[in-house]
């Protein structure tokens, strides 16, 4: 069955909850939450990224997430929040989807990395 992009970004703000960057920076401290750039990589150059966020292009990320792949990064474990970012929210919306789809239940979408970077939220930019 064929299914529009409104739909699949309906499905996916429907399972992923969206936070705010204080409730993100309370996480990051309290929870060992992983943060994750969805961006491509000339995004990220272009701007920086999320103190200590770990860079996936939203291209990589199932293989980066899946510990049965030679592209499996350990920092992504089901027992640990992951909060994922990108430049507008939708495509860390649909990437947290693709997550809880994987099995992964603590999954958060922080929407774009303006709004962290617009309250003052640690930036990296050398990345």
């Amino acid at each position: 069955m064929a299914t529009s992009v409104k739909e699949l970004m309906s499905a996916a703000n429907s399972a992923v909850r969206k936070i705010s960057p204080d409730e993100a920076r309370r996480m990051i401290a309290e929870d060992d939450a992983l943060v994750v750039d969805v961006r491509d990589a000339p995004e990220v150059q272009a701007s920086g990224k999320i103190k200590d966020a770990l860079h996936v292009s939203r291209g990589m990320l199932e293989f980066r997430a899946d510990a049965d792949t030679q592209y499996h990064n350990p920092e992504f474990r089901k027992d640990r929040p992951i909060i994922l970012y990108c430049a507008s929210g939708g495509r860390s919306a649909l990437s947290g989807k693709v997550l809880k789809d994987m099995g992964y239940e603590k999954v958060f979408n922080l929407g774009a990395f303006k709004d962290w970077a617009e309250t003052e939220g640690e930036v990296d930019k050398t990345a």
